[in-house]
C-alpha cells in the first residue's frame, strides 16, 4: 500500500474574499488601532502600531523578519465649537457616514472608545459598505495615471 493511499484526497478550489469583505477587514483593523490609541491616550501612555517587514541582509543575503513601529494618527479632534468629533477615514479619504454628515460628535475620551466599538460592529455587519466603496473608489482615483 502506498503512502498516498492512506490519505483522503479531495478536489477543492480556494474561495476568494469579495472586495467588500476585504475593505471591511481593512477598516476594522484600522478602527482597532484607533481603539487601542484612544485607550492608551486615556491612560496617559503612548501607542504605536506594530507591523512586520522582511529585509534582506546585504552581508549574508539572508531574508530576515523585523518588527517596526507604525505611527497611528488619531481620527478625533476638537472642532471649532469646542466639542470633540470623530471622523472615519479609509486611507486618506474621509467616509461620509450619512448624507452630508462626515463626523460623529463625542462627549469625551471615555465616550470615544465606546463610539469606536459601535462603529466597528457596524462595519463588520456591513452597514457602511456603500460608504466604504465610495471612499475606496476616490482613493484609487488618486493613484490613476494622468493622461
Amino acid at each position: 500500500m502506498s503512502a498516498l493511499a492512506k490519505l483522503k484526497l479531495v478536489s477543492v478550489q480556494a474561495q476568494r474574499k469579495s472586495p467588500a469583505v476585504s475593505r471591511r477587514n481593512k477598516l476594522t483593523g484600522k478602527i482597532a488601532d484607533q481603539i487601542a490609541y484612544a485607550k492608551a491616550a486615556n491612560a496617559g501612555e503612548i501607542y504605536a502600531s506594530k507591523r512586520v517587514k522582511f529585509v534582506t541582509d546585504e552581508a549574508t543575503g539572508e531574508r530576515k523578519q523585523i518588527t517596526l513601529s507604525a505611527r497611528v494618527k488619531p481620527w478625533w479632534f476638537t472642532a471649532a465649537n469646542g466639542k470633540m468629533v470623530l471622523a472615519l477615514r479609509y486611507g486618506a479619504k474621509q467616509i461620509e457616514i450619512a448624507k452630508g454628515k462626515n463626523a460623529i460628535e463625542v462627549a469625551g475620551m471615555d465616550d470615544l472608545v465606546a463610539t469606536l466599538e459601535v462603529i466597528k460592529e457596524a462595519v463588520q455587519a456591513g452597514e457602511l459598505d456603500a460608504q466604504i466603496e465610495l471612499a475606496s473608489v476616490a482613493l484609487r482615483a488618486g493613484f490613476a495615471k494622468k493622461k
